[in-house]
């Protein structure tokens, strides 16, 4: 979002739609690899990654930015990497040290961002390093569960899958560190850097 982008109050949006949805489907995917549908669950994933670039774009084309929208958009990417990272795990694709360096990220972030809101500051905004690492990681995620089918799918998926993995955590870590920055800089009576 630019900085002279006008965030409207508005709650029935058309990219609010589209956040609410994807927050829909969250629980869908997770019954659907709990139960072994590792097809559906892709389709899940895949159509969750493209529905978080589309509501940006939209909110952006439309001029619908808004403060719910600032709140949905990343509250779907976080519960959808949760869950995905829980599901994986829990199938044996993924080690559980990947969920705890994404969870661990994610709490710290949560106990600045409370802080911030008791000093009276807003989300801050989204920075592309951000969104680059969630945008790999919802690649990684349905590339590491096709990574368990045979060969010649499997081994060339697992390949594929962490790479963006591995990507996709360093790139998380860098804009969490990013939000520090901002977040030290605000509380000292800043402004924020982007």
């Amino acid at each position: 979002m630019s900085q002279n982008e006008l965030v409207t109050p508005r709650v029935l949006t058309v990219p609010n739609l589209v956040s609410f949805v994807r927050l829909l489907l969250v629980p869908v995917f997770g019954w659907l690899i709990a139960t072994g549908h590792d097809g559906w669950a892709v389709v899940v994933l895949a159509v969750s990654g493209a529905s978080d670039w589309l509501d940006g774009v939209l909110a952006r084309r439309l001029h619908q930015v808004s403060r719910l929208g600032q709140l949905l958009d990343p509250a779907a990417d976080r519960l959808f990497i949760l869950v995905t990272l829980v599901g994986l795990v829990w199938r044996g694709a993924v080690p559980w040290w990947l969920l705890a360096v994404l969870v661990a990220r994610d709490v710290l972030l949560a106990g600045v961002f409370l802080r911030l809101a008791r000093a009276g500051w807003g989300p801050l905004p989204v920075h592309m390093a951000g969104k680059a690492g969630t945008f790999a990681l919802l690649y990684a995620f349905p590339l590491l569960l096709l990574g368990q089918w045979a060969a010649p799918l499997g081994p060339v998926a697992s390949v594929l899958g962490w790479a963006c993995a591995l990507w996709g955590v360093g790139l998380y870590w860098f804009a969490g560190a990013l939000y520090l920055v901002q977040a030290r800089d605000l509380l000292r009576g800043g402004t924020a850097t982007a």
